[in-house]
């Protein structure tokens, strides 16, 4: 890595372009919070307010259901887990669903929470980014091997000037940055403002692309590190190869081939780059499409979403010897990370898209089995609640052997 001066201003909206357009057909800048029913702007924005004014959705399910009991299928697991209604409660559980081949086996949902609501998935979304990136790298548009800065210049200088695409896939670049949610100085935080999940403040870089060029390190490769710059990174790459915006690549090489039953949804910045490291909300059911997706070796029920061998390199796990996390490795020893999903190493083979407050998309290979787990845990991630949780899935996996 180089330790040039900063390249560029990241207070500048244009120093880090060029990007996809936000508004077709709409001069620069247009439409604002100002101007946005006005014409050309309110050509966009009629059709996409959303990303202009914070909206509320009109649900198909009316209140008075969903502020009714809890949704609890769960007769499956009666006597292999008798408990487990009582362990979904203890570990905040909004939404569990168990699908095993295209059988729907158990489900709960917290009373007023409805089936067909949308949750935050939070780092989950980082797994979704993975095959994204992994369609691409199927089409000779994304070459792993190469640098970063084949890809996006503009990271010249930071600490993503020399590692690979495949470093930044598989989180083997040594950064200094901070993914302590709970400290305001933490670089995480940061990230956080310019990407408007918190209340940006006057030295914050003006977008998620200008604070991403801000980041320095050593750059030493080879070495896990957990870093959820990394997957925006990822999607910045996905944006350059496609010139088309981050969130309408998934839908194409994604979204739009599970047989999804609802869309899903990401939060965007200033510049309307999706915040691909946590920012996607989709119901269970269409997040256990996903997993089933790669448990099928790539294929989904409107076509190839990545190869068989991306697939099923997923699967396989990544480096074990570059996994040193010790808070992954008590748990899991012979754990590793590959692609932007946690391999857990164990006998069952079990992978997981893992999210802050107790997200998970958790295959289980031996059962054909995938599981979903939507939660609000009062702490971000502690290690007493990712014990309580690994354990849960495990033994759900374990218990499908049984039934």
């Amino acid at each position: 890595m180089s330790d040039a001066t900063l390249p560029i201003d990241p207070h500048d909206p244009a120093a880090t372009g060029p990007h996809p357009p936000r508004y077709p057909g709409a001069p620069a800048g247009v439409p604002t919070l100002d101007t946005w029913q006005e014409s050309p702007g309110n050509r966009w924005a009629f059709g996409d307010l959303g990303e202009l004014v914070p909206t509320a959705t009109i649900s198909r399910t009316p209140p008075s259901d969903r502020a009714g009991a809890a949704t609890v299928r769960l007769e499956a697991f009666g006597d292999a887990l008798p408990d487990l209604e009582r362990r979904l409660e203890a570990t905040f559980t909004d939404a569990f669903l168990v699908l095993r081949g295209d059988e729907v086996v158990a489900e709960y949902y917290k009373p007023g929470f409805a089936p067909d609501q949308r949750h935050l998935l939070m780092s989950v979304s980082k797994s979704i980014c993975g095959l994204t990136v992994g369609a691409l790298v199927d089409a000779g548009r994304i070459d792993p091997a190469r640098r970063v800065t084949d890809y996006v210049p503009e990271l010249a200088g930071s600490v993503y000037d020399g590692p690979t695409v495949r470093h930044v896939l598989d989180m083997q670049v040594a950064i200094d940055y901070d993914e302590n949610y709970v400290d305001p100085a933490a670089e995480v935080q940061t990230h956080d403002r310019s990407a408007g999940w918190r209340v940006r403040r006057p030295s914050d870089p003006v977008d998620t692309y200008a604070f991403l060029t801000t980041l320095r390190g050593s750059g030493a490769v080879g070495e896990f590190q957990y870093c959820s710059a990394n997957t925006d990174v990822l999607a910045w790459i996905v944006e350059r190869v496609t010139g088309a915006r981050y969130h309408d690549v998934v839908s194409e090489l994604v979204w739009s081939k599970l047989g999804a039953d609802r869309d899903a949804t990401i939060t965007v910045d200033r510049s309307g780059f999706g915040f691909a490291n946590g920012g996607v909300s989709c119901t269970a059911r269409d997040l256990a499409r996903v997993g089933r997706a790669v448990l099928d070796g790539g294929v989904a029920p409107g076509g190839r979403v990545v190869s068989e061998a991306w697939a099923r390199g997923i699967l396989a796990g990544g480096d074990r010897e570059a996994m040193t996390y010790e808070g992954f490795t008590s748990a899991f020893p012979g754990g590793s990370y590959t692609a932007q999903w946690w391999c857990m190493g164990n006998d069952r083979g079990n992978v997981s898209g893992i999210g802050i407050h107790g997200q998970n998309l958790w295959l289980d290979p031996a059962t054909d089995s995938v599981i979903v787990k939507f939660s609000t845990w009062p702490d971000p991630d502690t290690a007493e609640w990712n014990a309580l949780q690994g354990t849960l899935l495990v033994d759900v996996s374990e218990a499908l052997d049984t039934i």
